[in-house]
C-alpha cells in the first residue's frame, strides 16, 4: 500500500492540569496503516485519540490531514469515526434506534443499519433497549457504528473492551477489512492483537516515559 501520509501528527504535547503528559510527539498515518497507541494508565492515551479526532486541544503541535489543519476541517470531519471508551448509546433507544440516530446524525446510510446489526452479532437484541443490554452488546452496538459510513480513519479507544472471544474475533475481522481497503485506524489497546496478519502489520506509538 501507498506510504503517502494522509493523517501527520507534528511536534504534539499535551497538558491535563499542572501535568505534562507528552510532548514532541510525531506520527505518520498513510493508507492501509494500523497503529496502537500503548502505554501505563494516566500518560495521554485517550487524551491523545481525543486531540486526533478534535474533541480536545493540544497544549503544542499540529494535526493535518491531507497537510492542511484538522480543526474545523469539514473534509477531515466526514472521513474520522471515533467510538470512545464509553459506548456513546441512549439508554431508552434499542440497538436499531441508536444506530439509526447515529447515521442521521452523521450522514451515515439508515439503510445499512440491520447488516451493520447482523454483522455484528447483534441480531437477537436489535431491538432491545441499550439499557437492558450486557457490557459487551452495548460494545458491539458502538463499533456498528463503523458500518454506517465510509470513513478512511478509525479512531478507536479500547475497542475490544468487554467483548467476549467471538465478539473481538468480529471486532478484529472490521479492522482487518477496513486495512484492506486502504483504511486507516488509530486505536488503543491494553490487549495484543489476536489476528496474526494484523498483529504483524500493526505499528505501535508508546506514550510510555
Amino acid at each position: 500500500m501507498s506510504t503517502s501520509p494522509e493523517l501527520e501528527i507534528r511536534n504534539l504535547a499535551c497538558v491535563r492540569g499542572d501535568r505534562l503528559l507528552f510532548r514532541d510527539l510525531d506520527l505518520a498515518v498513510g493508507p492501509g496503516a494500523l497503529v496502537q497507541v500503548t502505554g501505563p494508565n494516566g500518560c495521554g492515551k485517550t487524551s491523545l485519540l481525543r486531540i486526533v479526532c478534535g474533541l480536545a486541544l493540544a497544549e503544542d503541535g499540529t494535526v493535518l490531514w491531507h497537510s492542511e489543519p484538522t480543526r474545523g476541517s469539514d473534509s477531515f470531519r466526514r472521513q474520522c469515526a471515533y467510538v470512545g471508551h464509553r459506548d456513546g448509546l441512549k439508554a431508552d433507544l434499542s440497538a436499531r434506534e441508536n444506530l439509526r440516530f447515529h447515521a442521521r446524525l452523521t450522514g451515515g446510510d439508515p439503510d445499512v443499519v440491520d447488516g451493520a446489526i447482523d454483522r455484528l452479532g447483534l441480531a437477537d437484541c436489535r431491538d432491545l433497549p441499550a439499557g437492558h443490554m450486557s457490557a459487551g452488546q452495548r460494545r458491539r452496538t458502538a463499533l456498528a457504528r463503523l458500518l454506517l459510513g465510509r470513513q478512511r480513519l478509525w479512531i478507536l479507544d479500547e475497542p475490544f473492551t468487554a467483548l467476549d472471544r467471538h465478539g473481538r474475533q468480529v471486532a478484529e475481522e472490521l479492522l482487518r477489512q477496513h486495512r484492506d481497503a486502504g483504511g486507516m485506524t488509530l486505536f488503543t489497546s491494553h490487549q495484543p492483537l489476536g489476528h496474526q496478519a494484523l498483529a504483524a502489520a500493526c505499528r505501535e506509538l508508546s506514550l510510555a516515559a
